[in-house]
């Protein structure tokens, strides 16, 4: 489905990330393991063999953008980019410290832009690919205890529709994917209470799976979407349609 072609995949040591690391592979691709986790995505990149290299990637420094996007050429080429790397932060706004959004705005956010700007040139040299953001459904409703996290989520969606427009003449594709509650270490913080409380408003009434975000991810990289861009996707067990 990929055919040998090259996705880098940042926050990919762990949970969604390396979800779509493994299908990516499985899918005939190449992929740049991206993180700032180095044991565990050193991990990832061993288990996932040749097909796969790990970089140690700090998403909110611009220099580490660079060396990421040398490693793709360093391989032939880009043709595909998730950001996925994310930190959540569960405070309401009177809350959250200048400390907190700034950190938000670096890793979720900042991030998105350097990512898109660094890998757009690569990509279109490559032949034209596709870029997948993943937001959260956060990004599509207010959430009150979720201030900074959920301004980040929004702001990822604007980008991801702007630049949309703006690269797809350049042949690159760009969509968003706004997951609810994904079963990761990402939630690991949350009580049994908070847990419950949240599945009451989940349609379906459960968490999903990483592997139920990577094959939607799988999904956009490859030709079966190639008339898919400036998409929004939900994958939240309907939680955003109540």
């Amino acid at each position: 489905m990929l055919n040998r072609r090259t996705v880098l995949i940042t926050g990919a040591a762990r949970g969604q990330g390396a979800a779509a690391a493994r299908l990516v592979v499985e899918a005939g691709g190449r992929v740049i393991v991206s993180d700032i986790r180095v044991p565990e995505g050193e991990a990832i990149a061993t288990e996932l063999g040749a097909a796969a290299t790990f970089v140690r990637h700090d998403v909110g420094d611009e220099n580490d953008w660079r060396h990421a996007i040398e490693i793709a050429t360093q391989m032939g080429g880009l043709h595909g980019l998730v950001n996925n790397a994310g930190v959540l932060l569960t405070k309401g706004l009177r809350e959250t410290t200048l400390d907190e959004w700034q950190k938000l705005v670096r890793v979720n956010q900042t991030s998105c832009f350097l990512g898109m700007r660094a890998a757009a040139p690569l990509i279109e040299q490559s032949g034209g690919g596709s870029i997948v953001n993943i937001s959260s459904i956060a990004g599509l409703r207010g959430s009150a205890r979720n201030f900074a996290y959920g301004a980040t989520k929004w702001a990822m969606r604007g980008m991801t529709r702007a630049a949309a427009v703006d690269l797809a003449p350049r042949g690159i594709r760009v969509n968003g994917i706004y997951p609810g509650s994904i079963d990761t270490e990402m939630l690991s913080m949350w009580t049994p209470e908070r847990r419950a409380e949240w599945l009451q408003r989940v349609p379906l009434g459960r968490m999903a799976e990483p592997s139920e975000v990577a094959h939607l991810v799988l999904f956009l990289l490859s030709d079966e979407s190639r008339f898919i861009t400036g998409a929004e996707i939900a994958v939240d067990g309907g939680s955003s349609a109540t």
